[in-house]
């Protein structure tokens, strides 16, 4: 049955029915809103009052995530039931965050005991690298670290790297970090002739161990150190990279040495999988105990996710606000708006993270959805996007919602006191434009004074909702909470839509296609059993081909 016909979701059609016409501006009037609207845990503060919502809508909202069994699902998840239904296997991120003296029994093995052992290997690595004793063939010490991984593999690596690198040790030697994702291997084009053979490592990420993109960059890497190095190449793939995968049997078959090799789990998923190995590199840059600090601030929202009623539950009401948005007020898309640098790779991240895991129109049961799911993820650093797209949010014909996001606190601990100064004088002009931004996407033109006369091209029609969501400062902690709290609330809104969160059969058939396209590129025939558009630009290619 379609979760259309459950009393909740009818209950909320007619709710939605007494709210189409009623303006933001006129929900403040009944004031109120920010005290009852906010809530706080883990370190990050969610101002949800900015959402086209009353207390009477959330009330059915969380009607309706207890009719879909919300209540039973979070236990189901953190315990390590089988939420990954076409997989049959659980979905323990959350494990990869537990403490060393917890607990998790899985098919009769601790899962904690293992996720830590893996911990443990990593941090060997990582102050091998930063004590210098890390060394290539030639016998020079390792300087540089390039990360090869695609999805999972680079868009979490590089999102919280990025984020925390003022974090990164000064006291050790020191080992620049790159990242090569794309398979038409332009970054490593510029990568690679700026460093040395025989002082670069490679980590090569891949759940699978079989994903063309990240093997070709492999491919490319290892002749490259083979070319400058003159070395065999058992002895390059010993010395010069690092292998990480749930896969060892394929990582021994490659040739990695076995002290060089990181494992984890299938029952990781591949974007939820920076928190384990995968995260090498981010170890790397900010230091072991910053890594973990990460994880700690993660299970904190862990916790509070499964231990706090959904009434005051931030990921559960986060989830439910956007299961209002898409499914009751028909909007498309969720722009993810940071206001500090530092995050410039979030709306990237994530939008993995909700795309890949929530956009999926089967049921668990196999129906055809007869509703919207994950709306179109995007977004920007809100600065820059206000110079870009912010005139389509205030003034176009889409619906757009919107999280803001931004850290109270930064710069405090610049030395140079006129640096200093500066400094927070700037985040304060990025303070003032996230909060006045969201204010007119609320408010239109009443955000202005009253009286003044303006044309229809300077009039602003407000009613776009939005979250805010602050963090006391960018902190290893604070960002691993913020990574949680978006995980989990993927999770509820798969759980309202009865689909599975975290499989990811959408990618398979491209890929499984775009091998036999490769084959027929590269063999010149073939191309006469494709479409007619699909062979004219292979033969366009074929054409117009040079030292292939």
């Amino acid at each position: 049955m379609s979760i259309r016909q459950n009393r909740a979701w009818q209950a909320l059609e007619k709710h939605r029915d007494s709210m189409r016409d009623v303006h933001l501006s006129s929900l403040f009037s009944e004031g109120g809103r920010a005290s009852a609207l906010t809530h706080e845990a883990a370190g990050l503060r969610m101002d949800l009052s900015k959402q086209r919502v009353r207390g009477e809508t959330m009330e059915l909202l969380l009607d309706l995530a207890r009719e879909a069994g919300v209540e039973q699902a979070i236990p189901r998840l953190l315990e390590g039931k089988h939420v990954n239904r076409t997989e049959d296997r659980p979905a323990l991120h959350s494990a990869l965050r537990m403490p060393r003296d917890a607990r998790l029994h899985v098919n009769e093995t601790d899962v904690v005991a293992a996720v830590h052992d893996s911990l443990d290997a990593m941090e060997r690595m990582v102050n091998k690298l930063h004590a210098g004793q890390w060394r290539g063939t030639s016998g020079r010490p390792i300087t540089d670290v390039v990360n090869l991984g695609v999805g999972g593999s680079d868009l979490g690596p590089l999102m919280v790297s990025t984020a925390l690198e003022e974090f990164a040790p000064t006291d050790v030697h020191q080992v620049e970090l790159h990242f090569a994702s794309t398979i038409d291997g332009s970054q490593l084009a510029d990568i690679l002739p700026q460093l040395n053979p025989e002082t670069t490592l490679f980590i090569y990420s891949s759940k699978s161990f079989g994903t063309i993109d990240t093997a070709a960059n492999a491919a490319t890497a290892l002749d490259w150190l083979k070319e400058g190095l003159g070395e065999s190449e058992a002895s390059i793939k010993r010395q010069h990279f690092i292998g990480v995968s749930t896969k060892s049997e394929k990582m021994d078959e490659w040739g990695f040495d076995r002290e060089h090799q990181l494992l984890f789990w299938d029952w990781v998923g591949g974007r939820y999988s920076f928190w384990s190995g995968i995260g090498l590199g981010i170890a790397l840059k900010v230091g072991m105990d910053n890594f973990r600090r990460m994880l700690d601030g993660a299970h904190q929202m862990d916790e509070h996710f499964r231990n706090t009623p959904l009434e005051q539950n931030l990921p559960v009401l986060f989830a439910m606000v956007g299961i209002w948005n898409t499914n009751f007020l028909d909007i498309p898309s969720l722009a993810v708006l940071p206001y500090d640098g530092r995050l410039g790779h979030l709306p990237g991240y994530l939008q993995q993270l909700e795309m890949e895991s929530n956009g999926k129109s089967t049921t668990n049961e196999g129906e055809q959805v007869d509703y919207a799911t994950c709306p179109i993820i995007w977004g920007e650093i809100g600065p820059n996007g206000q110079h870009a797209f912010y005139q389509l949010l205030h003034q176009g014909t889409r619906a757009v919602a919107c999280d803001f996001i931004a850290p109270i606190d930064r710069y405090s601990n610049v030395e140079d006191d006129t640096l200093r100064a500066d400094l927070k004088y700037q985040h304060r002009l990025a303070l003032a434009n996230c909060f006045a931004q969201s204010r007119v996407l609320m408010l239109g033109d009443d955000a202005l004074p009253e009286g003044e006369e303006r044309p229809p091209w300077k009039r602003y029609a407000g009613n776009q909702p939005s979250t805010t969501l602050l963090l006391q400062q960018l902190t290893p902690e604070s960002l691993g909470a913020l990574v949680a709290l978006y995980e989990h609330k993927v999770f509820v809104q798969g759980t309202i839509w009865d689909i599975d969160s975290f499989d990811q059969w959408g990618v398979e058939l491209g890929k499984q296609i775009a091998n036999e396209t490769d084959g027929i590129l590269k063999s010149g025939s073939g191309a006469d059993r494709l479409d007619d558009s699909s062979r004219a630009l292979i033969e366009a290619v074929w054409a117009g081909s040079h030292n292939a």
